[in-house]
């Protein structure tokens, strides 16, 4: 089955293109989600406009993640965690954890932009890349501390 992509899809395409998926992924996923329309003659004279759109659309985009990705120099956040030994984390700090953490200093962020492969488990230092755009990366520095043990 052949359909134009309304929304990047990733794995698949980006907006406007057409392509070729399984009739299931495309009449069960795809279709009821609106990320797509079936590549029809008519639908494809309509890609046209929608692929101008979205370059106006993306341009848009990117100049906006380039002014959050300004925001994002030298902020850092930092978590006060227990630990065990070798530094080691009773917890964890994750992805939602530093979207919480950067929405208390006023930058609203979705925690799936924030590209941490697993989640912080040891005290340091990181540096946390965060996909404000498909062409725009920002880097957040990320301090987790001991916490103090009231004895």
């Amino acid at each position: 089955m052949e359909v134009i992509l309304k929304e990047d899809v990733t794995k698949l395409g980006s907006r406007g293109d057409v392509v070729k998926v399984a009739e299931g992924y495309g009449r069960n996923f795809l279709l009821p989600r609106k990320l797509a329309i079936e590549a029809t003659t008519g639908n494809k004279a309509v890609i046209v406009q929608m692929k101008a759109a979205s370059v106006r659309r993306s341009a848009k985009e990117k100049t906006q993640a380039e002014e959050l990705a300004k925001q994002f120099e030298g902020v850092s956040v930092s978590f006060q965690r227990r630990s065990g030994e070798h530094d080691h984390l009773f917890g964890s700090v994750t992805s939602g954890d530093i979207a919480d953490a950067v929405a208390k200093k006023g930058i609203t962020l979705d925690r799936r932009q924030i590209q941490l492969h697993e989640p912080l488990k040891t005290l340091g230092e990181f540096t946390v890349p965060v996909k404000l755009h498909k062409e725009v990366t920002a880097h957040l520095k990320v301090v987790i501390e001991k916490e103090a043990v009231a004895e």
